[in-house]
């Protein structure tokens, strides 16, 4: 590697940082050879951007002045998914949306069934950092489970679940009450993102999730939202999550800006 092509930023990144799609994202878009730079198509992996150069998306140059930062949260409903299309034609998390916003991409997502907050910007660089395992961003869950959680299992839950993909490690966990019949509502802290987490835990004790909702991710919670509906964040929830992200309060691109009206 030439000491140019030290100097310059990986092209995820830079797409991630333009506010086009996720760092994973990007580099699927590079893999399918959809980005160019100064009119070659890039297919591999780390080539970087320098200063100066053009870089093209399906063949349109990405104009990258001041980006307007946005952030927002929406309260998804059960059979949603989160990706922007489906083969099968189900709703997803971007139909909920004003088709006035800029594009934006998810903050980790929750599974068809599951309900609760999901946070969506057009920083491609704080969602990759709010996801990634490095900076153990808290989320918060409610939890039904069929049957009756008593204080052992409690017990065992909060040191922690071995896993097929590794152990959990210790876990904030509190009961919160049975409901009717034989189930009983909980309260989860994850720091961590592995897909079905929550369902997998419960499920090593044989006991089957029959409702999932996220209430909070990064300290910022998702308040008295109607289901299906969204809002921007202000100020001061930005600010708490690009700290749990690990920015420091001075560096540029906090979420901010105009406020598109809520549909």
């Amino acid at each position: 590697m030439t000491a140019t092509e030290a100097t310059g930023t990986r092209l995820q990144k830079w797409l991630a940082e333009a506010g086009l799609c996720s760092r994973r994202e990007g580099e699927v878009w590079i893999r399918d050879g959809r980005v160019a730079i100064n009119g070659t198509l890039i297919t591999e992996q780390g080539v970087r951007v320098q200063p100066g150069d053009v870089v093209a998306v399906d063949g349109q140059p990405v104009q990258r002045g001041r980006l307007e930062r946005l952030l927002l949260a929406l309260n998804k409903p059960p059979g949603v998914i989160c990706t922007r299309h489906d083969p099968e034609g189900r709703q997803t998390v971007f139909d909920l949306l004003d088709p006035n916003l800029p594009r934006l991409v998810t903050v980790g997502r929750l599974d068809y069934l599951s309900e609760g907050m999901i946070l969506l910007t057009n920083d491609g660089l704080l969602a990759h950092r709010l996801m990634h395992p490095r900076q153990a961003v808290e989320r918060v869950y409610r939890v039904r489970v069929h049957g009756r959680v008593s204080p052992a299992l409690l017990a065992q839950i909060q040191n922690g679940v071995e896993l097929e993909d590794g152990p959990t490690g210790p876990l904030a966990a509190t009961l919160d009450h049975h409901a009717g019949g034989a189930n009983s509502w909980l309260t989860l802290t994850l720091r961590e993102g592995r897909n079905h987490l929550v369902r997998r835990i419960f499920a090593a004790f044989s006991m089957e999730v029959s409702r999932l909702i996220r209430i909070a991710y990064g300290g910022v919670t998702m308040g008295e939202l109607p289901l299906g509906r969204w809002r921007l964040l202000d100020a001061q929830e930005s600010l708490r999550l690009r700290k749990a992200a690990g920015f420091r309060p001075n560096l540029p691109g906090a979420p901010s800006g105009r406020k598109p009206r809520p549909r």
